[in-house]
């Protein structure tokens, strides 16, 4: 068994996708997943499988998009991955409330961050399969625009951080 997070986008943020963690947890045992745990209302779940990655993703956008009757993005990672993310944040002296991974499906471009409008004090870098950002003035303030993020999903740190230590006791 393989213990993995999933991270929707788009779910009960700013008045859209609303979906209770009841019915996720609910969609996730249906799916066959074991251990299934929830964090916070946005969008977070851990739990244990005997499938891929792509697997997982698949099965869980389609129960997904039978409840909510559109496409619900799904960005997952395995226990260990979501360790790497936490570990490999490049602006570690930051606040950890104002930085985040934006989780994609593919490696981000190298020529990713030559697209990114709007920047004043945030700083952004590349990761694996993550764009990190570190919001210096807060995310509320900023205006900063990356288009190759259009389809991610954004975690702070403290969120990853969670995430990646209830994954690890699975």
């Amino acid at each position: 068994m393989t213990a993995f997070v999933a991270l929707l986008r788009a779910v009960n943020v700013g008045g859209t996708g609303k979906l209770p963690m009841s019915e996720l947890r609910a969609m996730c045992e249906a799916e066959g997943f074991a251990k299934v745990a929830t964090y916070i209302a946005s969008g977070n779940v851990v739990f244990t499988a005997e499938r891929s990655e792509a697997e997982v993703r698949k099965g869980l956008e389609k129960r997904l998009e039978a409840y909510a009757g559109k496409p619900v993005g799904v960005h997952v990672r395995t226990a260990a991955e979501m360790a790497q993310v936490l570990a490999d944040n490049p602006f570690p002296d930051a606040k950890p409330n104002w930085t985040v991974a934006i989780f994609l499906n593919q490696k981000p471009a190298k020529e990713a961050l030559d697209t990114v409008r709007d920047r004043t004090d945030e700083e952004v870098r590349l990761g694996r399969r993550e764009i990190y950002v570190a919001y210096g003035s807060g995310m509320g303030r900023s205006k900063l625009k990356i288009p190759a993020a259009k389809e991610g999903t954004a975690r702070n740190i403290n969120t990853i951080a969670r995430l990646a230590e209830m994954a690890a006791t699975l």
